[in-house]
């Protein structure tokens, strides 16, 4: 066990990890050294939604114009 290649990814001490790395691998169990590490493989939910293209911002810019000048004929009214 003490001769057994270290992780060596930086902690957040800034200092480099001391847990031994997963067989055949460069990394420990904590820091990407499992084969099933990360989202899975047609994972629903990193689907991107496109709520924040240039289409969408555009539309909300459109329908914010809307609802403020539908204010201000209410309030002439």
């Amino acid at each position: 066990m003490r001769s057994s290649l270290r992780c060596g990814a930086l902690t957040r001490r800034g200092t480099s990890c001391q847990a031994p790395a997963m067989a055949g691998r460069t990394r420990c169990r904590m820091h990407g050294g499992t084969a099933s590490s990360g989202a899975k493989t047609g994972n629903k939910n990193a689907l991107k939604h496109g709520g924040t293209t240039h289409e969408a911002k555009e539309l909300q810019r459109y329908i914010r114009a809307l609802a403020q000048r539908t204010n201000e004929i209410i309030d002439e009214m």
